[in-house]
């Protein structure tokens, strides 16, 4: 088996902003080989653009990947089509030139017999100049932006599994197909997600849940492990009668999404992961001791989270967060109890793994805000980046929030929100 690397390079004059306006456009008939074009809908809501081009009669499919708007870029798959090849996978990526106007990369990487490959490549790379031209010459004037849609009004209403322990929601009105599920961060409780289930229940059904010990919900009798979270969200899945799950969690909330994903990847039709993704397992011992050691200090000395509550908020919030998402912020923080408080920095530091990527089957959406100090941007984009090389068929989006902090959905929920459920409207039956 041969393999081949196409890499052409061109430049528009046009602003990214107006070039990635075409090029983003994955089902779009703007490339001038291409006949006509359709989308399709893969497994677990994946993207698929099948399409022919002038004067032959093969039908091309393609998956899209990876997408991401921040990054104005997109990955996809070969599916069917090209005769021989053993794999191919390509990235389109827009990015702005030091003298002005836009460069723009297209890449792909081919296996394929060696009496085809060079065919493959030769052939690939035509494609790829020929796109490049169409998109320059298409992009003429940056679009306005469009204003993200204001957040609808829902009934929200307050649930409680009384069990050992007693687990708080808030749901929205039941709906067909998958049932979303919040889980909010170390700081926080489900109140934080209130402008994410109004903007969901039009979509499909959803909850959120105060984590074990958070707000009205109660501590085990013993010490809470990543795998009781994870029961937690399967006794929460049969309450409300959900065979399909989708999971959004913000930061400790993202690591037990991602930990129950990886344990139950069929239970899954959607993993939606903000401000952070794999918490300490990928950290050595010596720094999982060092972070909980250090957290653990202020409840030694007495203290409860409200007292220590400002100084966190200021570690949280963005620079230009207002008063009143501050203040959002210092109440939950304020209003969790030392033990749970405690309990949860234990559980964080000793996952019981590392998050094997590979398990991650379903639609991945990973979001972070542009000011986040504890899972910045570059941080989240690299790991968003092994979840698309790593698991089969890979269906990862990944963005940044402008102006948020790291909690991302409290600070900027319009933006938050139109995210959302652009990405719900492919799960939703």
């Amino acid at each position: 088996m041969a393999r081949e690397a196409v890499h052409v390079i061109g430049f528009a004059a046009a602003e990214p902003a107006a070039v990635w306006a075409v090029a983003r456009d994955f089902c779009g008939l703007w490339h001038p080989a291409m006949a006509t074009i359709r989308a399709e809908r893969g497994p677990h809501g994946a993207r698929v653009r099948a399409f022919t081009t002038h004067g032959e009669e093969t039908l091309y499919r393609e998956q899209l990947t990876w997408f991401s708007d921040s990054d104005r870029s997109y990955a996809y798959t070969h599916l069917q089509g090209i005769e021989g090849v053993e794999s191919y996978d390509a990235r389109l990526t827009i990015a702005a030139a030091e003298e002005g106007g836009t460069v723009i990369n297209w890449t792909a990487r081919i296996a394929a017999p060696a009496a085809r490959a060079k065919a493959i490549a030769d052939g690939t790379r035509a494609i790829f100049e020929a796109g490049i031209a169409a998109l320059a010459a298409a992009a003429t004037e940056t679009p306005a932006p469009t204003p993200p849609a204001p957040t609808p009004s829902a009934a929200l209403e307050p649930m409680v599994l009384d069990a050992t322990p007693r687990l708080a929601l808030t749901v929205t009105p039941p709906r067909p197909g998958p049932l979303c599920l919040f889980l909010h961060g170390i700081g926080g409780g489900r109140g934080n997600w209130d402008a994410q289930l109004a903007a969901t229940a039009p979509v499909m059904r959803a909850a959120a849940l105060d984590l074990r010990g958070y707000g009205d919900s109660s501590l085990g009798f013993r010490q809470s492990t990543v795998d009781d979270y994870c029961d937690d969200i399967l006794r929460v899945a049969e309450a409300l009668g959900a065979e399909q799950l989708v999971l959004c969690g913000l930061s400790y909330g993202s690591w037990i999404a991602t930990s129950f994903a990886t344990r139950h990847p069929e239970r899954l039709a959607g993993l939606v992961l903000s401000g952070g993704c794999t918490g300490m397992s990928e950290a050595g011992p010596e720094e999982r001791e060092a972070f909980r050691v250090s957290r653990e200090v202020p409840l030694n000395a007495g203290q409860v989270p409200a007292d220590f509550a400002p100084a966190v908020v200021k570690v949280l919030a963005s620079p230009g967060a207002s008063q009143a998402v501050r203040d959002a912020l210092l109440a939950s923080m304020s209003a969790i109890p030392a033990a749970t408080y405690r309990d949860a920095l234990v559980c964080f530091t000793n996952p019981l793994e590392r998050l094997d990527f590979a398990r991650l089957t379903m639609p991945v959406l990973m979001m972070t805000g542009e000011f986040d100090r504890l899972a910045p941007p570059a941080e989240i984009r690299a790991v968003s980046a092994r979840i698309a090389e790593t698991a089969p068929r890979a269906d990862v989006r990944f963005e940044v929030i402008p102006g948020a902090g790291h909690v991302c959905n409290v600070e900027e929920p319009a933006a938050y929100n139109a995210l959302l459920t652009d990405f719900f409207a492919r799960l939703a039956p």
